[in-house]
């Protein structure tokens, strides 16, 4: 299809290939997402219920080796670097199996391989009765093949240390393929932090359990295409586990219910965008049109004098006022069931003003951008109920944290906004978080790098207004919206960059038509 194609040819095409995914999903994944201790007694629950752990790690490698040919089929060569425990038994085992096929081998040991113990130390001698020499590792030794990254497991707790922080640098620097057994080396499986210096593989199997930290903070970007394997697990000890969050999927999304036929706009809430001060009317009206396409029965906006003739001219059913104080918001604020704050608000005097007059009001409220920098800035009360909408430069101004330590551990930093502030928070980035003050925390893991741009936050601000004004609860409204935005971002850039804001609504339009049909 030619790259000029019209809006609503576009938002209908086919999901995105796959090749151009920024973190390349298998079509069926399991739901929870866990911490690496939860993982960890799994495995010993599946050992205590009869599976011998031997057998377990016999059945990841030859999970991992099927993986890797399906993967680089011709390649015909792999570098198994191998360190101490267990994740190095997996990868003497797939050492074993590629020798056992032919495919020429070498395993470096990074952990010394005589000290290894238990299950780990037998899968050493596997690989050694299958015809393979164990070289100790150096700096100087030559990779070659798919590299085979079976250094550091789902342990790992503080910064990367040497020689193991060597290895993973010349495996970054060698430009081969790579897969990752379990986790690439070096990324905390909770939080998806680089733990000093962290391995950026091609291909990441992993086992039992989906990690936290293989889908947020620098997961996505490390992981490259993920593949899973239970290992045959026991799936009622599976599917009863303790969780950290939960992944957003069509099959957990909250719904809408359908619309009667005798339905009116007065039973689909009337959404009040409020933002644009001079100059940056064009967030404000994208957030009213966002809730428009999305069902809000009715959406006032108001903003700058200004920006007034503009808005009604690209969307007159949008009831556009002028608003130059909080005075004049009065009228408009008794008519609305949710507010919308924030796009284009900026921080002046104009912004502090109309912000502290919807501040204290009794009903559903989303904060977003400039909304969020007064909050912080202590200029104003938090909503009494509703959403914010953080980036992660903004959630770390309402923590009081620098951006970088947020990032660092993004689930706690959105369950500490949450539970500081009694709101449902949002956030954004890769891997978006939404988390509610009762500890609830869900992952979407949908998306497309070519969402980094101008003004996408303000349409997800619009359209999580609107499902708060058809009656969903904060934490519902929130989690939906944050998939459907994310995944009619995911279907418009399988055209590439240049994605622009104004594309999503009708996009997101239609897949909430399909999720939730406005008819029986």
């Amino acid at each position: 299809m030619g790259r000029a194609l019209a809006l609503d040819v576009r938002i209908i095409l086919p999901d995105i290939c796959p090749e151009r995914a920024m973190h390349r999903l298998p079509a069926s994944l399991p739901l929870s997402l866990h911490s690496a201790e939860q993982v960890r007694a799994l495995d010993a629950q599946l050992i205590a219920a009869g599976t011998p752990g031997f057998e377990l790690m016999q059945r990841a490698a030859h999970a991992a080796w099927r993986v890797l040919r399906r993967k680089w089929p011709e390649a015909g060569e792999i570098t198994v670097l191998a360190g101490r425990g267990n994740n190095a038994g997996d990868g003497y085992l797939i050492a074993a199996l590629a020798l056992r096929a032919g495919w020429r081998v070498r395993v470096l040991a990074v952990g010394d391989a005589a000290a290894l113990v238990g299950d780990a130390a037998q899968a050493c001698m596997e690989a050694r009765s299958a015809g393979g020499a164990i070289e100790s590792w150096s700096e100087c030794a030559p990779l070659s093949g798919v590299l085979v990254d079976a250094l550091l497991g789902t342990g790992l707790a503080g910064d990367v240390r040497e020689p193991y922080a060597q290895a993973i640098r010349l495996i970054n620097r060698s430009g081969l393929p790579v897969l990752a057994v379990d986790i690439p080396s070096g990324l905390h499986a909770e939080t998806g932090a680089r733990l000093g210096v962290a391995v950026r593989a091609d291909l990441t199997v992993t086992f039992i359990a989906l990690k936290l930290g293989l889908f947020t903070g620098l997961g996505p970007e490390l992981c490259g295409e993920l593949q899973f394997d239970d290992l045959q697990g026991d799936e009622r000890l599976l599917a009863h586990a303790p969780s950290l969050a939960q992944r957003l999927d069509p099959a957990n999304l909250p719904r809408l219910a359908a619309r009667s036929p005798v339905a009116h706009k007065g039973q689909f809430g009337h959404v009040l965008v409020v933002g644009g001060d001079l100059g940056m009317g064009g967030a404000a009206l994208l957030c009213a049109d966002s809730a428009l396409r999305a069902g809000a029965g009715l959406v006032s906006l108001a903003t700058r004098a200004e920006h007034v003739t503009a808005a009604l001219v690209r969307r007159p059913e949008v009831m556009c006022a002028a608003v130059n104080s909080a005075n004049q918001l009065i009228a408009l604020i008794e008519r609305a069931d949710v507010c919308v704050v924030g796009p284009g608000l900026g921080q002046g005097a104009w912004a502090r003003s109309v912000l502290s007059a919807v501040a204290g009001l009794d009903l559903p409220q989303v904060w977003d951008a400039d909304a969020l920098n007064l909050l912080a800035a202590g200029q104003v009360s938090a909503p009494l109920q509703g959403v914010l909408t953080p980036h992660p430069g903004e959630a770390a101004r309402l923590l009081g944290i620098d951006s970088a330590a947020l990032q660092a551990d993004r689930p706690a930093a959105a369950r500490a906004l949450a539970a500081r502030f009694g709101l449902v928070v949002v956030l954004k980035g890769a891997g978006s978080l939404v988390a509610a003050p009762d500890g609830r925390l869900v992952l979407c893991d949908r998306g497309h790098p070519a969402m980094a741009g101008a003004g996408l936050g303000d349409v997800l601000a619009g359209l999580i207004g609107a499902l708060l004004a058809q009656g969903m609860e904060a934490f519902e409204a929130a989690s939906l919206a944050v998939w459907l935005h994310a995944r009619a971002g995911e279907m418009l850039a399988a055209q590439g960059r240049g994605l622009a804001a104004g594309d999503l609504p009708c996009a997101i339009r239609l897949l909430l038509e399909e999720l939730c049909p406005c008819v029986n």
